[in-house]
């Protein structure tokens, strides 16, 4: 298992050069398998600073040609927990312990997930509560997920 503080690092070296995001997020999705079913890049990580963008894809999409209510709550849960482990210390862990979406209306086209957390310092267990607003390329909220992480820190 891949150390948090790794992360940022090798996020940090890929940015760097170019196609550099995009081989980042393909290795995020290969470690999360489940993860990489969805068309999506991350194109900011920083100490509790996430921003993925997911591409509207037919693969994505529902029956009503707008894209599907779990590919956004994939997105919401990646952008969380990006951010999460992104200011996590050496030798913490974390998992999702409760995920939720509320949608606020049809989402289509390119969609972006931000995501600011903030992990506490103090040594034990938390639960860390953590949205992240998900918007169309206009800039309108088109769902909102709600993730509750729940933290070990050393």
């Amino acid at each position: 298992m891949l150390d948090p503080t790794q992360l940022l690092a090798i996020y940090r070296a890929l940015a760097r050069v170019p196609g550099g995001r995009r081989l980042f997020s393909k290795l995020v999705g290969r470690a999360a398998p489940y993860t990489g079913t969805i068309p999506f890049r991350v194109e900011h990580l920083d100490r509790g600073q996430a921003r993925v963008r997911m591409d509207d894809r037919r693969s994505v999409r529902n029956h009503l040609n707008s894209v599907h209510a779990i590919a956004l709550m994939n997105l919401g849960e990646v952008s969380t927990g990006l951010a999460m482990y992104a200011s996590l210390p050496s030798g913490a862990r974390g998992i999702i312990v409760e995920l939720g979406m509320t949608y606020t209306k049809k989402a289509r086209g390119p969609i972006t997930a931000d995501c600011v957390a903030q992990v506490p310092v103090e040594p034990g267990r938390h639960d860390v509560v953590i949205e992240a607003p998900l918007r169309d390329e206009r800039g309108d909220e088109v769902a909102r997920a709600r993730a509750v992480w729940r933290i070990d820190l050393p």
